[in-house]
């Protein structure tokens, strides 16, 4: 069985899919697909599809919804099971004590292979392999095909889960061009930092990463257009100021200062702690 949930929601069992149209039931097939081989209480099914309201009836309808899930499987099966159906669906579908667990028998998992792929790219940056980091976190963001769940109506569980993903996401692709900054990629960066700083225009590190980028590729001007606008985001917004980090980063594109060069010594710096373009400028 191969899982997918970064993007929509894809469960395949051999070859078919088995994702129900119905609502409820891809509820329930997502919560089961974010833990994977593990089991699902019955009781974070029943909060998921209806949180502090279920219906007297919400053993039974659980069990309904499962035995969908389990007719789709069992015609998946179909035709490497055909005198044994049920038993089938029941051995991928598998009723444990408490609650349920979808058995991907060594299927892929994209979640799972994210974090696979996010852990050696971390690896490969801290024994300064900032090619191979780069490479390693590339990969691991391709395999988002959209936001997580998109097709599911996410109740307060997958909710949560959804936006844990789009967290880890971020976090990885704001790794990924750091690295990519590192290596002197700025004038590639440039573009897709500048749709990102639009799609988060009051995220900072974001908006420094742009700013860096638009420097190092000489235009200095268009990096103090990134501070002015943020600026005046953040106050219509939020009522505050830049941080002190962005307000060094401004001074420091004014002045055209040497930290902001890339060098060796930048390379190093960079990576020896959290911060990205704006660490070289907090003199530690």
């Amino acid at each position: 069985m191969d899982i997918s949930v970064l993007g929509p929601c894809r469960v395949v069992q051999s070859g078919v899919s088995v994702v129900p149209t119905a609502v409820k039931p891809r509820k329930v097939l997502a919560l089961l697909a974010l833990y994977p081989d593990q089991v699902v209480s019955v009781a974070s099914l029943v909060e998921e599809l209806w949180g502090e309201a279920p219906p007297r009836s919400v053993q039974t309808t659980l069990q309904t919804y499962v035995l969908q899930l389990r007719n789709l499987i069992a015609a998946a099966l179909g035709d490497r099971l055909p005198a044994d159906l049920p038993n089938g669906a029941k051995s991928v579908l598998i009723t444990e004590s408490g609650g349920y667990l979808l058995d991907t028998q060594g299927g892929m998992v994209d979640a799972l292979e994210f974090e696979r792929l996010s852990g050696a790219g971390h690896r490969a940056l801290e024994a300064g392999d900032f090619v191979g980091a780069s490479a390693s976190f590339r990969r691991a963001l391709e395999l988002w095909r959209g936001p997580a769940l998109v097709d599911v109506q996410c109740g307060p569980l997958l909710e949560i889960e959804a936006t844990r993903l789009e967290e880890s996401r971020l976090g990885i692709l704001n790794q990924r061009i750091e690295v990519d900054l590192t290596l002197g990629r700025h004038h590639e960066l440039v573009g897709e930092l500048s749709g990102l700083a639009a799609q988060h225009p009051l995220h900072e590190g974001i908006q420094a990463q742009l700013m860096l980028a638009l420097y190092r590729s000489g235009r200095r001007g268009n990096a103090l257009e990134v501070y002015q606008r943020l600026r005046g985001v953040l106050s219509r917004e939020l009522g505050l100021d830049p941080s002190p980090d962005l307000q060094r980063l401004q001074c420091a594109v004014l002045d055209s200062a040497v930290e902001l060069e890339l060098s060796g010594a930048a390379r190093e710096a960079a990576f020896s702690g959290s911060g990205g373009p704006l660490r070289a400028l907090r003199g530690g």
